[in-house]
C-alpha cells in the first residue's frame, strides 16, 4: 500500500531528502520532468519524437518541472511551445533556475528560422517560450492555439500542482476552461484530440481535499511525485486526475514511511501479497481452507442470500454454509451453487423461537465455521430478528461480517469490535449514517475522517461503500480502494461483496492471516472483478452475477499460482 500525503508532508519529505541525505533539490526537479516525459512517451507510441507539444508554467516548482519537461522533450526530438506564466526574476529557487535556462536557451539560439520555432542542439527537436502577460494577451494566445489545436500532440499543465488551497483568480481562473474545452471535445474519442497531462496534481485542486473548490483542469493522465495526495485518488476531485502515475524521483522510501499520515491507496501487489500467503498448495483441502457461515435470506429476500453464497463459494474458502429460515431454505436451495450448503433454522418471527434459531447457529458455529456473515437478505423488521443479530454479535466465537439488515439490527452503541474475533462492517453510505446516528450527509463531507474516528472508536473494521470504498482499521488507519466503477451500484453488488468479504475472511481465519489485510484484498479484488465485468458487458447492463463470474479473472490477473 502506498502512503497518501498532504501537500505540506510532501514539502517535508522533500526538505529531508536535500537537508539528510544531500540529493540537492534541483535533481528532484530534474528527475520529476524526467519522469513526466517518460510517462508522456509511453503513452505516445513510445518516443516523443517528432511530437508536438504545448506547456503552460506557473511561477512555482510546479511552473519549474514543466520547464525542466519542455527543456528535456526538445532535447528528444520534440517540437515544444512552452508559456510561462511569469518572468524569471519574479520566480525563485529551483524554478528560477529552469526559466533561466529556457531564456538564456532562446537568446542563444538567435531568431528563430523554423516556422517560428528555434532548433534545439544537433537533434530534431524545436522550441519556443514565450510569457503570458496578462487576460487579454491570454486570450489572444488562446485564439491562436485554438486554430492550430490539431497540430499538438500532447498539452501539459505545470502551473500550479499542489501550491493551491483557494479558487483560481485573474486570468488564472480561465485557463482551466482552455484546457477542459479541448478535454471535452471527443471524450468517446479522445485520439481525435491532444493528450492532456497534468504535473503532480490538476491545477486548480487543493491537494489535501477531496472536494472541488472551483474551476480547474481536467486531465487524461497525471504524474505525480514521490506518494499520492488526497486529491490524487478521492472523488470528486480524482476524477480530474484521469490516469494516475506516481513516480519515484530520488527521496528515500524511510522519509514517507516516518511521515505521520495514516491514510493509504491499497495497490495490486496488496492483493497479489495476500493471494500469495493463501496459494494452494498439494495440503489444501476444504477443511483447511475455511468454513464460512452465512445468516441470510428470508421468504422475501432470497435472492439476496443466494448472491452472497454463490460469490463465497468462488472466493477459495472450503465450504459455504448458509443458515436461513426453514420456510425460505428451499427457495434458496434451489437457486444457489450446488456447491453451497444450506441449513434451515427456526423461524425467527415467530418470538421466542429466535432464543432456538440462536442455538441452532451457535452449536453449528461452534463445530466448524471459520467466519459468520449476517445480514444479506434478513429482515430487520421483527425484533425477534433484531434480538438473533444482537446475539450472533454478542456472542460470536468467530469473526463477524455484518451487511445490510445485519447492520440495520444493531444501534451503534452495541457495536464493539476485538482483537480475538474481528468484527467487519460493510455499509452503503445510507447505513452508516443510521449508524452515526443522522441523516445529514454533511456528516460524510470528510469520509476519510469519518470512517477513521467510528473504526477507532468503535474496534471494527468498517469497509464503506461508495464511489471509492474506504476500508478502515482499529488502529486509525484508512485504506483508499483504487478498483470498481459505478456499474457496482446495483442491486445484489452489496451482497456479492459481503459473499466475497467473508469467505476471505474464513480463509484467514483458517490460515491464521491478518483480518484487516485480508478485508482490504477482499475489496481490491472484488473491485476488480467489477472493472473486468464493466468491459466485458458495459457498466449499464453487468449484474451482480458478473462481477462473481469475473473473480476467476480478477484472480488470474493478480497471480498465476491458483
Amino acid at each position: 500500500m502506498q502512503k497518501i500525503l498532504t501537500a505540506e508532508e510532501m514539502r517535508e519529505v522533500d526538505r529531508l531528502t536535500t537537508e539528510k541525505y544531500g540529493v540537492p533539490s534541483i535533481i528532484l526537479m530534474e528527475n520529476a520532468a524526467h519522469s513526466v516525459a517518460r510517462a508522456i512517451a509511453e503513452r505516445l507510441g513510445g518516443s516523443v519524437a517528432g511530437k508536438s507539444f504545448l506547456i503552460l508554467c506557473g511561477r512555482g516548482n510546479n511552473g519549474g518541472d514543466g520547464a525542466a519537461l519542455a527543456r528535456i522533450l526538445a532535447t528528444q526530438g520534440a517540437k515544444v511551445i512552452v508559456y510561462l506564466t511569469a518572468k524569471s526574476e519574479d520566480s525563485k529557487g529551483d524554478a528560477r533556475v529552469n526559466f533561466q535556462m529556457l531564456e538564456q536557451l532562446s537568446a542563444a539560439l538567435g531568431p528563430a528560422s523554423h516556422g517560428g520555432f528555434a532548433q534545439f542542439g544537433n537533434t530534431d527537436g524545436y522550441f519556443s517560450c514565450g510569457l503570458i502577460k496578462d487576460s487579454e494577451h491570454w486570450q489572444k494566445i488562446v485564439d491562436r492555439l485554438m486554430k492550430r489545436m490539431d497540430g499538438f500532440d500532447c498539452l501539459v499543465d505545470a502551473l500550479f500542482g499542489t501550491g493551491v488551497t483557494r479558487p483560481l483568480e485573474g486570468f488564472f481562473k480561465a485557463i482551466p476552461d482552455f484546457y477542459n474545452a479541448i478535454y471535452d471535445s471527443n471524450k468517446k474519442h479522445r485520439r481525435a484530440r491532444p493528450l492532456l497531462v497534468s504535473v503532480d496534481l490538476p491545477s486548480g485542486l487543493n491537494a489535501d481535499l477531496p472536494e472541488i473548490i472551483g474551476n480547474h483542469i481536467k486531465s487524461d493522465l497525471t504524474v505525480t511525485f514521490t506518494a499520492p495526495k488526497l486529491a490524487n485518488v478521492l472523488p470528486p476531485a480524482s476524477n480530474a486526475n484521469g490516469e494516475l502515475v506516481v513516480a519515484n524521483i530520488g527521496s528515500p522510501q524511510e522519509l514517507i514511511d516516518e511521515c505521520p499520515s495514516k491514510t493509504f491507496l491499497t495497490e495490486s501487489r496488496d492483493a497479489e501479497t495476500w493471494l500469495e500467503k493463501t496459494a494452494f498448495t498439494s495440503a489444501s483441502y476444504k477443511n483447511k481452507r475455511g468454513h464460512a457461515l452465512l445468516v441470510a435470506g428470508s421468504n422475501d429476500y432470497a435472492g439476496a442470500a443466494v448472491l452472497a453464497g454463490n460469490a463465497a463459494i468462488v472466493s477459495g474458502v472450503g465450504l459455504v454454509t448458509i443458515a436461513t429460515a426453514r420456510s425460505a431454505q428451499n427457495s434458496i436451495a434451489a437457486r444457489v451453487l450446488p456447491e453451497v450448503m444450506t441449513r434451515g433454522v427456526a423461524e425467527t418471527a415467530a418470538g421466542a423461537a429466535a432464543a432456538e434459531a440462536f442455538t441452532e447457529i451457535d452449536e453449528f458455529v461452534a463445530k466448524s465455521i471459520d467466519a459468520v456473515l449476517v445480514g444479506s437478505g434478513l429482515s430487520s423488521s421483527e425484533e425477534s430478528t433484531r434480538n438473533l443479530v444482537r446475539r450472533l454479535v454478542d456472542e460470536r466465537r468467530t469473526p463477524v461480517v455484518l451487511d445490510a439488515d445485519g447492520l440495520n439490527s444493531l444501534s451503534p452503541f452495541e457495536i464493539q469490535g476485538s482483537d480475538e474475533r474481528p468484527l467487519v462492517l460493510t455499509p452503503h453510505e445510507g447505513e452508516f449514517l443510521r449508524l452515526l446516528g443522522t441523516t445529514d450527509r454533511e456528516a460524510l463531507k470528510d469520509r476519510v475522517g469519518v470512517v477513521r474516528a467510528f473504526a477507532e472508536k468503535h474496534r471494527v473494521i468498517l469497509v464503506l461503500k461508495g464511489e471509492r470504498a474506504l476500508v478502515a482499521a482499529p488502529d486509525g488507519r484508512v485504506l483508499i480502494n483504487p478498483t470498481g466503477n459505478s456499474g457496482l451500484g446495483k442491486a445484489g453488488n452489496g451482497d456479492t461483496l459481503a459473499g466475497i468479504v467473508t469467505g476471505f475472511v474464513a480463509q484467514a481465519a483458517q490460515l491464521r492471516i491478518d483480518v484487516f489485510e485480508t478485508v482490504a484484498a477482499a475489496v481490491y479484488i472484488a473491485g476488480l472483478a467489477g472493472d473486468l465485468a464493466a468491459e466485458e458487458h458495459g457498466k449499464r447492463t453487468m449484474r451482480a452475477s458478473d462481477v462473481r463470474d469475473r473473480l476467476t479473472a480478477a484472480f488470474r490477473k493478480l497471480t498465476t499460482n491458483d
